[in-house]
Order: C-alpha cells, then sequence, then structure tokens
C-alpha cells in the first residue's frame, strides 16, 4: 500500500514548525529530509524516523517502512506538532 497524497500532505503541515523540510518522493513513498539531513520517511500512511540514541528517550515502537528494511520508529503522536519538531531535532543530532 502506498502512501497517500493527502496523508503526505498532512505530514508536512504537522512539520510547519521547522524551517527546510524537504520532501522526495520514492516508489509510492517519500523521504523526509531536515536541513538536507535525511531523518525518516512516510511509509504505507505511517510517519517513521531513523533509529539513533537521540530519539531512544522518546519510547517509540519500531517497525519495518517496507519488507527487508531496517527498522525505524513510528511516531504515533502526529497531532503534537511541538513533540514532532523535537523528535525531528534529537533525531538529526544523532545523524
Amino acid at each position: 500500500m502506498a502512501t497517500s497524497k493527502e496523508y503526505k500532505e498532512f505530514i508536512l503541515e504537522q512539520l510547519n514548525l521547522l524551517d527546510n523540510i524537504t520532501c522526495k518522493a520514492m516508489m509510492g513513498e517519500f523521504l523526509l529530509y531536515y536541513n538536507n539531513i535525511l531523518f525518516g520517511g512516510i511509509y504505507d500512511n505511517r510517519l517513521l524516523v531513523k533509529i539513533v540514541d537521540t530519539n531512544k528517550k522518546y519510547n517509540m515502537s519500531e517497525q519495518h517502512p517496507y519488507e527487508g528494511a531496517k527498522p525505524m520508529f513510528l511516531v504515533e503522536d502526529i497531532d503534537n506538532k511541538e513533540l514532532l519538531k523535537e523528535i525531528v531535532i534529537e533525531t538529526c543530532k544523532g545523524l
């Protein structure tokens, strides 16, 4: 199942507290960058971020973006813009 355009637009709106967020399409899914750092993506209508030491404190569950891929953290509270901003910044610090 590919990510819907509506879900992608919703996630980008939720990330609008951050400047320099870019989104690139990849095979029906979307890669997310902050200040040119690839920190995660939108896969099957799920926001996933890379697993790094600096974001483990958020106790997010691990999920695979697609079969055979390394696990990533699922961001479940996508309605909390402040928390999303914090998670992205902390993830990028660890990359």
